[in-house]
């Protein structure tokens, strides 16, 4: 992971893992990642099919200026699979996870879903929350662009070899950096009883209508917060148009957009993220 971060530009000043834990909610086991640091307190929120080490190259580049916990989602990585996903229950993990770790206010940063959830969470606790950034998510998504990436994420199963599913996503995406798919592959599944590897995500399919609901009442949840939009340079996902359009909309926006980065900003240039939450946090 460190080399692979170094060779992503990421300067790491402390190489050691993360701590683990496990807050409870509502009779759901949740697993976080507490990296430690100096700083500001950091909540940061993953995509949806993703899991909290899609952060471990920012965490380990942004310790220095930040006391970082990366959360696994409810059905995501090594939280509990449950029969609730709505974003306000997610939204209620945050805080508890928080609790937690006795932090009475965080800076949140959530990329794609984690960006709902996380603006969830400023809207309803605006006492717990300093500041939000999100991460290629905005009211006016290109919805039918992820259609290849849905579909292979609804196709993931046991397979005998890592390599395999490498592969196959390459093909969706060939643009992304092998080593860095690989390194995401790796955490997505878990070595099963009888060898196989199996995904560790729920496989049953999100509600995108109500997620892609949610995107679009973002302005009205953004209000009583600082906020810091970042968008990757080539993401089909979020156009320039509407990143720039939600920004205008909100009291106290930026935007910042980071080259040579689709919509997982956070694997494909996080150095260059780094540099933009580094100057956020800051502020």
């Amino acid at each position: 992971m460190t080399d692979l971060a170094a060779a992503l530009g990421v300067r790491i000043r402390d190489p050691e893992p993360p701590s683990e834990f496990f807050p409870y909610r509502a009779g759901c086991r949740l697993h976080a990642y507490d990296w430690g640091g100096t700083g500001p307190d950091v909540l940061l929120l993953h995509g949806g099919g993703l899991t909290s080490h899609t952060w471990d190259f920012v965490c380990l580049g942004l310790r220095g200026a930040a006391r970082l916990v990366a959360l696994d989602l409810r059905g995501h990585g090594d939280s509990d699979w449950s029969e609730d996903y709505r974003i306000a229950t997610m939204a209620e993990d945050v805080i508890a996870a928080a609790d937690h770790l006795g932090l009475p206010r965080v800076c949140l940063v959530g990329m794609s879903l984690g960006g709902v959830v996380a603006a969830h969470v400023a809207d309803t606790h605006p006492d717990r929350v300093e500041r939000l950034a999100l991460v290629d998510v905005a009211p006016g998504v290109d919805f039918e662009s992820t259609a290849r990436s849905r579909e292979f994420m609804a196709g993931l199963g046991p397979v005998a070899e890592l390599d395999a599913v490498v592969d196959a996503a390459l093909r969706v995406n060939p643009r992304a950096h092998r080593a860095t798919v690989a390194y995401r592959m790796s955490t997505l599944f878990r070595r099963g009883p009888d060898g196989e590897w199996v995904p560790k995500n729920d496989p049953r399919p999100p509600d995108f209508p109500a997620i892609l609901a949610a995107i679009d009442q973002l302005v009205l949840r953004l209000g009583k917060v600082a906020v810091l939009l970042v968008r990757g340079g080539r993401s089909r996902v979020l156009p320039q148009s509407a990143a720039e359009r939600l920004v205008g909309r909100l009291p106290d926006g930026g935007l910042v957009v980071v080259p040579d980065a689709g919509h997982n900003v956070q694997e494909d240039n996080p150095a260059a993220l780094i540099a933009a939450l580094r100057t956020f946090l800051a502020r």
